[in-house]
């Protein structure tokens, strides 16, 4: 799956995003999703990774695609903790074990199922911990190989990352459980290796779920904080998404339901932000940047559903759009 940011057909000035001394934008931002640190960080078997250097070998013909279209090859580094070990989503999206492709031994901050019929994961000790930063450090330096412009940390969606923000997932009694600033320890730590592994030129983004949705779990008032502490550590822009850490949670899906956190994060921790969620429109992500709400508009679903989304938009918003040569008699 992809994302596109920055809205095609608004004026010229929106698409380039300045993150401090950093910029992103251009002609916009594909984005790959969910790239497995490691291969027990998967989502499922069929995840995509960036664990070794047969991989960067692989991506290296996707981001030179990209590049030659104009616009800015992104890549999300994702590890799913206590929600790994699934089947594709195609094929069901539920638990599975070793002898359908899964694996055991599923790392978390705390040794509490996501829900019924998951595995019950391993909490990880210091080794674990270190072993897990590596990794994304490691990863990090291979996607700036691979030919990546930006990344994106998955702190978001219940992974491994979101477990250890939310008091509901993380019940540790050391340093990376318990209060508000042992909680962010280790998102904090992940995002000083990852900024060390790549040039100070590169745009960082992180991924969060803005609330849990539930009462005494992670919410919007701790965002704002959250995004003040890293902000100094070089994140440059977060991404608002919100919810997939508490399986009971009653989420008000609905068009832009995600949007006010982009705008609340902005406004109160003087950070950059991403808007995401049932975004489908031109008109309605050209909104969101113009009235100030967000400073990047993110696509997932609806590119699945509409893949010539860009095309759309550039027409709707009577903007001009690069063609790829083999597309343009066509156009």
């Amino acid at each position: 799956m992809c994302q596109y940011s920055a809205v095609e057909g608004v004026p010229s000035d929106w698409h380039l995003v300045h993150l401090g001394s950093r910029a992103v934008g251009g002609a916009g931002l594909v984005c790959s999703e969910a790239t497995a640190v490691t291969p027990e960080g998967r989502i499922s078997p069929s995840d995509t990774g960036i664990y070794n250097d047969r991989q960067v070998d692989a991506w290296r013909r996707i981001t030179a695609f990209i590049q030659s279209q104009g616009a800015i090859p992104g890549i999300q580094l994702a590890h799913a903790g206590r929600k790994a070990s699934t089947s594709a989503p195609w094929l069901g999206g539920k638990p599975i074990g070793p002898e359908k492709g899964g694996w055991n031994n599923l790392a978390a901050p705390s040794s509490i199922p996501f829900a019924e019929g998951y595995q019950t994961p391993v909490e990880l000790d210091e080794s674990g911990l270190a072993a897990i930063r590596t990794a994304f450090h490691d990863a990090a330096k291979r996607s700036v190989t691979a030919g990546f412009g930006t990344i994106e940390i998955h702190g978001a969606h219940g992974y491994l990352l979101n477990e250890f923000l939310s008091p509901i997932s993380n019940q540790r009694t050391d340093l990376y459980g318990g209060t508000f600033e042992n909680r962010v320890r280790f998102v904090s730590e992940v995002v000083e290796t990852v900024r060390l592994a790549v040039p100070d030129e590169m745009p960082l983004l992180l991924r969060i779920s803005s609330t849990d949705y539930t009462p005494g779990g992670w919410t919007v008032e701790d965002s704002v904080e959250l995004a003040k502490l890293l902000l100094p550590l070089g994140v440059d822009l977060i991404d608002c998404s919100s919810g997939g850490n508490v399986v009971s949670a009653k989420i008000p899906v609905g068009p832009g339901y995600q949007v006010p956190f982009a705008a609340k994060l902005r406004a109160e921790a003087g950070i950059a932000t991403g808007a995401v969620g049932m975004i489908t429109e031109p008109e309605q992500a050209a909104k969101i940047i113009a009235s100030g709400d967000a400073d990047m508009v993110f696509l997932a679903r609806e590119l699945l559903r509409d893949p010539y989304w860009p095309r759309r938009a550039a027409g709707e918003l009577a903007a001009s759009l690069q063609v790829p040569a083999q597309y343009a008699r066509a156009w």
